[in-house]
């Protein structure tokens, strides 16, 4: 599946801002699966500098500063991405939760080392009792994990509302957890709370996911939007996969990887520093196009 991707991003101040330093997760990460094609960052009022580099977690990182007084910022990051199907892993084939968690704690190739740093808590995900309540009804003795995974997906689907009015970026996991109420970066945020207290490996992934139109109704450029969901690693022949418990299937062609690390606050799209600027307004348009005939998707 291939896609054009813009995303804009604008702030307005209501004084003006002397210097601002940012910096930017929007470029798609190449993984197997998936290809960037074309990536270009376009920001105004022009940067007096710019780089680019990976993170520590792999990621594409662009970093800008501006020193002009400015009351106003536009980022616009348009991207093109090519997306391939991965193969279907049997979620019976693959080991017990309990060799996964053992594996993390005792093996030390560099595949394990590398999924460990995620079995703990981070900023956005803090720990608490309760987790373990509610990850035990999924999670078994012996029950393999991509099962138990997929089952604890279903049942946060099922349990949580989707309400862009009941958190914000800052909320976090035990109150998601009590309100059942929530938007994508929190449902992704308190999956992960869940395995991590079992001793398991996820990691928080920052995207893109295709939307199509109800029937009859014209695709509405603009109107798209980031999307979060996790990975989690299901052992040495299944690796990492990819579950997005708002729309409760494992993650597919419709989803667009951007970036990836322990929770929100390791991938956000836009983060800076100004100085000034008073009170400001930030905007968000997205627009994720299909460039090849599309069949019905995930809402």
């Amino acid at each position: 599946m291939k896609y054009k991707i813009t995303h804009i991003t604008k702030y307005a101040y209501s004084e003006a801002v002397p210097v601002c330093q940012n910096v930017v997760h929007l470029a798609p990460r190449v993984l197997p699966y998936q290809m960037c094609d074309d990536f270009q960052l376009l920001i105004h009022p022009d940067p007096y500098s710019i780089s680019h580099r990976e993170d520590y977690f792999g990621n594409n990182v662009s970093f800008f500063s501006i020193d002009q007084p400015h009351t106003g910022l536009s980022v616009t990051a348009t991207s093109q991405v090519s997306v391939m199907a991965t193969p279907a892993i049997p979620p019976a084939s693959t080991p017990a939760w309990e060799t996964i968690s053992l594996a993390l704690k005792s093996d030390h190739s560099p595949a394990l080392l590398d999924a460990y740093q995620y079995v703990f808590q981070s900023p956005g995900v803090k720990l608490f009792p309760k987790l373990i309540d509610y990850a035990e009804v999924s999670f078994t003795k012996g029950r393999p994990i991509l099962e138990a995974v997929l089952d604890l997906t279903a049942r946060i689907h099922k349990e949580f509302r989707y309400d862009p009015r009941a958190t914000n970026v800052n909320t976090q996991i035990d109150e998601v957890y009590a309100q059942k109420h929530g938007v994508c970066q929190d449902f992704a945020h308190f999956q992960i709370g869940c395995l991590r207290i079992l001793g398991l490996a996820a990691r928080y992934v920052s995207g893109y996911l295709r939307t199509i139109p109800p029937p009859g109704k014209p695709r509405l450029v603009g109107a798209d939007a980031s999307h979060a969901w996790l990975s989690v690693y299901c052992g040495e022949k299944a690796g990492w996969i990819d579950v997005d418990p708002t729309n409760n299937v494992p993650a597919s062609t419709d989803h667009i990887t951007v970036a990836w690390g322990r929770d929100y606050y390791d991938v956000c799209p836009i983060q800076g520093t100004i100085v000034g600027g008073g009170e400001h307004r930030m905007t968000v348009s997205v627009d994720v196009a299909p460039e090849e005939p599309v069949t019905p998707a995930a809402k």
